[in-house]
């Protein structure tokens, strides 16, 4: 069964669904880890920093994002860390789930029509294409 699972979170609704299937899914083996990982789009950031009334506040704004995420894994007794990466999200989650040895991918899907994902690209289709491991897109 799986080992590790890589949750890409970012705090939306859809992240939050993909995580409850993830939790029902590390809830079969006791000793699944499961990493969250949270990616800070650099192109997102540059707006966020003009707001922010310091580096640490926009910190902990982001981390605030991911506190529901935690709490359905703690409320479940399994074991998860968070992981904070800077970049564009699907590279860095294909990365990250390609050099820490991870057994599943969890990710939510934003919905995008096909038109829409034709012309944006989608992240969950970009990471079920690379990664080197089974991979989950939870609607």
């Amino acid at each position: 069964m799986y080992q590790h699972i890589l949750l890409a979170a970012d705090g939306s609704e859809n992240s939050i669904r993909a995580a409850k299937e993830a939790v029902k899914i590390a809830k079969i083996n006791p000793r699944t880890m499961v990493t969250i990982i949270f990616v800070i789009d650099m192109v997102k950031v540059k707006t966020e920093v003009l707001h922010a009334s310091s580096n640490e506040g926009l910190y902990m704004e982001r981390l605030q994002k991911i506190v529901p995420i935690e709490q359905l894994f703690q409320d479940e007794q399994i074991e998860c860390q968070v992981e904070m990466v800077h970049g564009s999200p699907a590279p860095e989650i294909i990365k990250y789930a390609n050099t820490q040895n991870v057994d599943l991918v969890v990710i939510g899907s934003r919905g995008l029509n096909s038109l829409q994902e034709m012309v944006l690209g989608s992240v969950s289709h970009k990471v079920m294409k690379r990664v080197q491991c089974p991979a989950m897109i939870v609607k």
